[in-house]
């Protein structure tokens, strides 16, 4: 119980740091924009800082995997994304929004929900143990139907060319249920190592090394692809979504860390994803809009000109509204007004 709390513990501070990094990211991107610096980001040092830290928090979480069941890491991603909503307003200054505080509400009553019920089981991952999952009839047919699945997903993607956001990121979610065993299984072996108990002499290890690595460049194809299509106030609740569903599955089936759980264990726990699911969804909606400012020219700026009136855009078109009737005529030398 005390692995499991301590794993809970680094994957809420590694989210939280990943969220610390998302915003100084952002801050970078901004500060440069409006320094008008044509400086590429990477040479930026407060990007390089958020990597830093997002590379923290990323470690953070995949010794979490290695310590406590991914029933129980996998949804509090929800902790990244309520944490960056905090800080945007903290740091970056952004609106408050009653959603964004009911969101963040219900993800925290989430996050407490999922804590409390999820699967209280203790099992050291060993690589016989990996081995004996990895041949079960339960990961083989769930692995036969995952691979069909994907293959139809994947003939509509590339020959019909239909890149709807469900199916990318139903590809992403396919992927990551193989991230999340895989990563689980390489960061309990390499802990069990470090205590003494040697497992990287396995071959399974490199496996499912492998595993990790290839699902994981696969599905920063996807989502990036997903993101250049859609806005992330839509990608982002969809894909955090669509990832701990399928990693909460792929926990259950691989590792079975719901075998014998009482059916109000496994309801509490269902409704603690719920309001996770639905604070982020709460928090991330509309959030590019509140960025979207209204502009205006103001010829009062202009030389030569002695206007108070502002052109404002057109409600429903790209183009700007047309100039009041003074602004079409001049006058000649001798007073008189002749058009433009």
């Amino acid at each position: 119980m005390h692995t499991h709390l301590f794993g809970v513990l680094l994957a809420v501070t590694g989210n939280l740091i990943i969220s610390i990094s998302l915003n100084i990211q952002k801050y970078s991107h901004l500060k440069s924009a409006h320094q008008g610096s044509q400086k590429p980001y990477f040479r930026s040092i407060l990007w390089w800082c958020g990597s830093l830290l997002m590379a923290i928090g990323e470690t953070g979480n995949f010794a979490a995997y290695g310590l406590a069941p991914i029933t129980l890491i996998a949804p509090l991603g929800c902790m990244s994304v309520a944490g960056s909503s905090v800080m945007s307003v903290t740091f970056l200054k952004e609106n408050v929004r009653s959603s964004d505080l009911l969101g963040v509400t219900l993800a925290f009553s989430g996050t407490y929900l999922l804590v409390a019920f999820a699967p209280n089981i203790t099992q050291d991952i060993t690589a016989r143990k990996v081995q004996y999952y990895f041949v079960g009839w339960q990961f083989l047919a769930y692995v036969i139907l995952e691979i069909l699945i994907f293959c139809i997903l994947l003939y509509f993607y590339k020959r019909k060319d239909m890149k709807h956001i469900v199916i990318l990121l139903t590809l992403v979610a396919l992927l990551a249920s193989l991230t999340v065993i895989s990563v689980k299984a390489v960061s309990s072996m390499i802990i069990l190592s470090v205590k003494g108990k040697m497992q990287l002499t396995y071959p399974i290890f490199y496996i499912m090394f492998i595993i990790m690595m290839a699902s994981c460049i696969f599905q920063v194809k996807f989502l990036n692809q997903a993101t250049q299509l859609y806005s992330t106030t839509t990608v982002v609740p969809l894909n955090y979504i669509f990832f701990t569903t399928s990693a909460i599955i792929a926990g259950i089936i691989f590792y079975q860390e719901f075998l014998g759980a009482a059916l109000l264990t496994s309801f509490m726990y269902l409704f603690g994803c719920f309001l996770s699911f639905f604070g982020v969804v709460l928090v991330t909606r509309n959030r590019e809009n509140e960025h979207l400012q209204q502009s205006y020219i103001d010829f009062g700026q202009i030389p030569g000109k002695q206007m108070l009136d502002k052109i404002q855009p057109e409600a429903n078109g790209q183009t700007y509204g047309t100039l009041p009737d003074e602004s079409n005529s001049t006058k000649s030398p001798g007073g008189e007004k002749k058009d433009i």
